[in-house]
């Protein structure tokens, strides 16, 4: 089965989560990467990036450590869907639209619906959206 990460999972593993059972679904899924085909919207490395950079500027984590962070997913096994921006943006708007999300937000639902993929997310509303829609959640 496939995963669709969102920018929240990501961030989780330089930022820890405070709640334990969060944490450890944060390290299931780094830790299944290797042998789990990941994707991910064109949004998500702007997303992974900003949060770096609020991080920074809250000095919570410094240059150095977004640099190398930003290296380490890098070597990763991630693929972009660049079908998503060319020929699902209705469908995008359209899932917005009835789960009250972002476009953003949106984003990852509607590729992990496309996909049969599991969505890895802290985001609660992102999370409730996808089990409304019949999508899978990774826990």
């Amino acid at each position: 089965m496939s995963l669709v990460l969102d920018a929240s999972m990501t961030l989780s593993w330089i930022f820890k989560r405070a709640d334990p059972a969060e944490r450890a679904c944060a390290d299931r899924a780094l830790l299944s990467m290797p042998g789990t085909p990941v994707v991910v919207p064109p949004l998500w490395y702007l997303e992974v990036a900003n949060g770096l950079l609020v991080g920074e500027r809250r000095r919570v984590v410094t240059e150095g450590e977004s640099t190398h962070f930003l290296r380490l997913l890098a070597q990763l096994s991630i693929s972009i869907d660049s079908a998503l921006a060319a020929t699902h943006h209705g469908e995008v708007i359209t899932l917005a639209r009835q789960h009250d999300l972002t476009a953003y937000d949106a984003c990852y639902l509607e590729l992990a619906l496309r996909l049969g993929a599991a969505l890895a997310s802290f985001d609660g509303k992102l999370i409730k959206a996808a089990q409304a829609a019949g999508g899978l959640v990774f826990t």
